[in-house]
């Protein structure tokens, strides 16, 4: 089980990640891109690709559910009170990843120094 206060900390816990009004209802956002909102007290609803929704919903069909958007498969609505911490979080980091910029996905490992510039010219 998962608390809608846990819920918001773990989406809120992601690099640059703000909670904004969408329609009426919290939405989590990295710059204006939305990768999950709050449709209520009990649920949240992760937006995901189709391989990562599927997955979700076979492994445990009774805490996440399809979230379609008219005939398009956009993601999971997830239960809180049927839902393991563990997998939640798995599911908005996923969703974060989806549309963060590149420069906040990138670990300190992914960096790479500059190289120096070449010498155009003769040493002496």
């Amino acid at each position: 089980m998962v608390t809608m206060a846990e819920a918001r900390r773990l989406a809120l816990s992601l690099p640059e990640t703000s909670e904004e009004d969408h329609h009426g209802i919290p939405s989590f956002r990295v710059g204006n891109k939305i990768f999950a909102t709050v449709p209520d007290g009990d649920h949240v609803r992760v937006m995901l690709n189709r391989d990562a929704t599927q997955a979700a919903v076979s492994h445990d069909p009774v805490a996440f559910g399809e979230l379609w958007w008219g005939k398009k498969l956009s993601g999971v609505t997830v239960t809180l009170a049927r839902a393991d911490h563990r997998r939640l979080t798995e599911l908005l980091e996923e969703g974060w990843r989806r549309i963060a910029p590149r420069r906040l996905q990138l670990s300190p490992d992914d960096v790479r120094p500059r190289r120096s510039p070449r010498r155009t010219g003769r040493r002496s």
